[in-house]
């Protein structure tokens, strides 16, 4: 029998070095295994600030960091952002975590009024508060569903006219204190506050990432049906927890 011809599907880690907390490494493992369930090779690339751009890449991911790690990465993000918004306009899929989530948007201004400049990708600002917005989280997203996960983000996000909300917040706080959106969306985007890994136990979430990548290079569509069951469950309960 003849080996099926290798697919490979090219995700790009941005800045794992100094954005990558509280779990967020586990949505790469989980679209890793996805897509090897599915049939196509996943080839992971890391970018730090000084790194070649690949020259390759399906799916970007990215993740959340202290105020200094925003800080190092700052001029290197602002360097590659117009390839990242070319990429974004070519309906690349991408999902960015809580302070790649800020620097995607316009700015966070930090507590002391620091303002660390965002590359426009997503129309959101954000802003450094006392208040810490930490605990469980549950969202009903039109597109996927309940999404759960874990938020513990000081700066709050709050959305332009042009950017539209990933899910609408049931219980925890989300973007901020003052509306009830957590997360953005621009065409293949995703913005969100949402830790713990959120892949794990969203896996809508991850198929949308990996359908997109597939569809945009190979033409093709994802047809088969992933027993997620242990997801379920572990959503159920996660659904149950207190905040």
């Amino acid at each position: 029998m003849s080996k099926r011809p290798s697919k490979p599907i090219h995700i790009l880690q941005l800045y794992p070095r100094d954005m990558n907390i509280y779990g967020d490494t586990g949505n790469l493992l989980v679209l890793q295994r996805r897509l090897e369930r599915y049939g196509y090779e996943p080839v992971v690339h890391s970018y730090n600030p000084g790194d070649a751009f690949p020259d390759d890449i399906d799916i970007i991911l990215g993740g959340g960091g202290q105020d200094s790690g925003q800080n190092k990465i700052q001029d290197d993000l602002i360097a590659i952002s117009p390839r990242l918004h070319d990429l974004a306009d070519g309906d690349t899929p991408m999902l960015v975590i809580c302070g790649l989530y800020q620097l995607f948007g316009h700015f966070f201004e930090t507590h002391d009024g620091t303002r660390i400049k965002g590359i426009d990708l997503l129309d959101v600002t954000t802003y450094g508060r006392s208040e810490r917005l930490i605990g469980n989280i549950h969202t009903h997203s039109r597109l996927f569903g309940d999404i759960v996960g874990y938020e513990n983000h000081s700066g709050q996000t709050f959305l332009g006219t042009s950017a539209t909300p990933l899910a609408e917040v049931i219980l925890g706080a989300g973007n901020n204190v003052e509306d009830t959106h957590e997360g953005a969306m621009y065409r293949h985007v995703i913005g969100s506050y949402l830790h713990g890994s959120l892949l794990p136990k969203n896996p809508a979430i991850a198929d949308y990432l990996i359908h997109h990548a597939v569809k945009k290079k190979y033409g093709e569509e994802i047809e088969k049906q992933l027993n997620d069951s242990l997801a379920d469950q572990a959503r159920a309960v996660a659904i149950k927890r207190p905040r």
